[in-house]
This record gives structure tokens, C-alpha cells and sequence, in this order.
């Protein structure tokens, strides 16, 4: 059975104070909230403006191009190691603080192979805890443990966006732009939701397209975004 949204504001214009949600409509239904949300009573309602997006089974968030990243956990974001201390490192994930990466928060981490990380390395991390009054609490690995797409980002380039492209960039189905380029170029890519993206490629030209058809991308369509693509993608034929 497919999982649809229980409100009709979805991919629309809201602003704080707008009631999205009633939960006492919504028999037997669990709901996740993301940023700019709030939950008083049985309803749910907007604390920022933007675009309330909708993602299966059952996540609300409003979606802004912000500069300013409000960590959440389970976010997956790209850092930047600043410090390294006995027990953890200090990164820079553009959140209020610095969060902190235990140094056995990788998969089979223990005392004797922690790994060395300098300073200024970027690193795909997921946010494991993020309370206001603490540092947030990153992992090198998912939710069971394994390491999956987490770790070191080496070589590449790393470039900020505001927090809503990124969240564009890792929609579903796949965003228009990065459809477009995949299907000529070869290259990787690393999205965090705190508005970094890293890409890495055989070519420097390579990298440098992809990044740029991405930071040209967020005020277009789809339709205007493979366009885009397109002309960029004839230059280097």
C-alpha cells in the first residue's frame, strides 16, 4: 500500500504559526519530524518559513535555503576536522558548536586502531545525538554498526550550498541535475544536509562541471535544471 501524506500543505509555501498537522485525525499513524516543526498538543505546527516537504513513510519537514545548519539527529553531514583530542575529534559540521566524533565510533573501532585524522580533513559523518545544550554527537557508522558511505573524503572538491539545495540534491527520485550529469559523466558525490557537498572525479573538468551545474541548480526547475546540464555538459564535447 503506498504511503501518502496526511496533509495538503505539502510542497507549499508555509510560515511559522501555520497548522500543517492534526494528529487527531490520523488513527494508528506514526509520524517523524524534522527541522522546523513543532508539535503542541495534536497539532503539528511551522516554526520557519519555507516548503513543507514530505519523504516515505512517514517524515514532515520544512524545507529553506538557510546558510545556518540546525543539527538533527540521524542527519547524515559533512565535516571538518578542527582538533583532536584523547578520546574524540572536534569538527566543524557549520552547526551553533563544534560537535565532537568518538574515536571508537567507527566500525570495529577500538583503542588500538583509532584512526589519525588532521586537521582540515572532511569527513561523511552521521549526527547521533543533537540536543541544544550539548555538543552534537557524531558516528562513523549507521545505525547497525557498519561503516556504510561514512569516513574520510579524500581528495575532491567541497563546496557549501545553503541547506535547502542539499536537501534537493538528495531527494527521491533522484533530482533532475544530478540525472542529467549522470548519465554522461562519471563522478562521486557526497551530500551532507548541513549544505556541504563533496565531488570527486578522474578529471578536474569533471568536478568542476558537476560542481557547478549543482550551485547553478537550486533556484531552477527540472525542466530548467537539465537544460542547464545540457549546455554545460556541450562544452566539453
Amino acid at each position: 500500500m503506498e504511503t501518502k501524506p496526511s496533509t495538503n500543505f505539502v510542497d507549499k509555501l508555509v510560515c511559522p504559526g501555520d497548522v500543517v498537522l492534526d494528529l487527531s485525525t490520523m488513527t494508528n499513524q506514526t509520524i517523524k519530524l524534522g527541522g522546523g516543526l513543532r508539535q503542541d498538543c495534536d497539532t503539528i505546527s511551522v516554526t520557519k518559513a519555507g516548503r513543507l516537504r514530505f519523504s516515505k513513510p512517514n517524515k514532515y519537514w520544512v524545507e529553506s535555503s538557510q546558510k545556518r545548519y540546525v543539527p538533527h539527529a540521524e542527519d547524515s553531514v559533512i565535516g571538518i576536522v578542527v582538533d583532536q583530542r584523547s578520546d574524540n575529534f572536534l569538527v566543524d559540521i557549520k552547526g551553533p558548536t563544534l560537535a565532537f566524533l568518538p574515536v571508537l565510533a567507527f566500525e570495529g573501532g577500538t583503542r588500538r586502531n583509532i584512526p589519525k585524522f588532521e586537521v582540515g580533513t572532511s569527513i561523511y559523518v552521521r549526527v547521533v545525538t543533537a540536543n541544544p545544550e550539548m555538543n552534537p554527537e557524531l558516528s562513523c557508522t549507521d545505525a547497525s554498526g557498519k561503516a556504510a558511505e561514512f569516513g574520510a573524503l579524500k581528495e575532491g572538491y567541497m563546496f557549501e550550498c545553503s541547506t535547502g539545495l542539499s536537501r534537493m540534491l538528495l531527494s527521491s527520485p533522484t533530482c533532475p541535475v544530478l540525472e542529467a550529469l549522470g548519465k554522461k559523466l562519471s563522478f562521486e558525490i557526497a551530500v551532507g544536509l548541513n549544505g556541504r557537498v563533496w565531488v570527486n572525479s578522474a578529471s578536474p573538468s569533471t568536478t568542476i562541471i558537476v560542481a557547478n551545474a549543482i550551485m547553478n541548480s537550486e533556484a531552477l526547475s527540472g525542466v530548467q535544471q537539465k537544460i542547464m546540464a545540457d549546455k554545460l555538459l556541450q562544452k566539453i564535447q
